[in-house]
C-alpha cells in the first residue's frame, strides 16, 4: 500500500503545485486590477459603479487585460510614433531623481535578459564554488566591465550562480576564462537541474527525454 501512495503521490504533487503557483500569481494579477478599479470609482460616475464591482468579481481577466495591454504596448512601441514616445518617456524617467536609479539599473537588466541580441545566460558552465574542489553550475552573462576587467591579467568572464530550489536568487562571480569549464546542456536543461536539486538529469547531447 505505501508503493501504491507514493506512486499516486508522484503523480499528484507536480501538478498541486503547479496548480498552486499559477494560482499565487493569478491572485496577485487580480488584487491589482481589483486595486485599480476601486481607484477607478473615484473618478467615474456613480452610475458606472455597478459595471465596476461586476467586474471585480471576474476571476482571471485581471490577467486577460494584463495580456492584452502588454500585446498592445508592444504593437504601438514598435512603430515609428510609439518610438518617439517611448524615448520621451524613457528621458523623463532618466532624468527624475530617485527614480532614475532604480528605474535605469530594472531596464539595464530587463534588457540584457530579454533582447535577442544579449548574451545573458546563453552558456552554462561548470565552475569551483564556493571553494576548490567543489563544483556547481554558472550561466555566463557577459565579460566584467572596462573598471574591473583592467585589474586582471588574463581574460575574465562574469557568472551568475544560482542558489537551489530557488534560482532567482544567486551570487555574481567574476572568474578566469580558463577556470570555467563549458557544458554540452542548454540552459534550460542546466536550471532544471539546479531546481530539482541534481535529482533530474539533464538529457544527453542529441538524445531526447521521454
Amino acid at each position: 500500500m505505501k508503493k501504491y501512495i507514493i506512486a499516486g503521490l508522484l503523480v499528484w504533487l507536480p501538478l498541486a503545485i503547479t496548480i498552486w503557483v499559477l494560482m499565487w500569481v493569478l491572485g496577485i494579477i487580480d488584487a491589482v486590477f481589483a486595486a485599480l478599479l476601486s481607484a477607478s470609482q473615484a473618478l467615474l460616475p456613480q452610475s458606472l459603479h455597478a459595471s465596476i464591482e461586476t467586474l471585480r468579481h471576474i476571476p482571471g481577466l485581471g490577467l486577460v487585460i494584463l495580456v492584452t495591454a502588454l500585446l498592445l504596448t508592444g504593437v504601438f512601441v514598435t512603430n515609428i510614433f510609439g518610438q518617439w514616445m517611448f524615448r520621451q518617456w524613457h528621458r523623463v524617467l532618466s532624468n527624475t531623481p530617485i527614480v532614475k536609479s532604480i528605474y535605469n539599473s530594472v531596464k539595464q537588466v530587463s534588457d540584457t535578459l530579454f533582447s535577442s541580441s544579449g548574451n545573458a545566460f546563453r552558456e552554462a558552465v561548470l565552475v569551483q564554488y564556493p571553494h576548490q574542489g567543489s563544483w556547481t553550475i554558472a550561466f555566463v552573462t557577459g565579460r566584467p566591465s572596462h573598471e574591473a576587467a583592467r585589474h586582471f591579467a588574463e581574460e575574465h568572464v562574469s557568472l551568475y550562480v544560482p542558489t537551489t530550489p530557488n534560482p532567482t536568487s544567486g551570487f555574481f562571480l567574476m572568474m578566469p576564462r580558463a577556470s570555467v569549464r563549458p557544458l554540452d546542456m542548454s540552459v534550460d536543461a542546466a536550471l532544471k537541474h539546479i531546481i530539482s536539486m541534481g535529482v533530474v538529469p539533464p538529457s544527453e547531447p542529441g538524445v531526447a527525454r521521454n
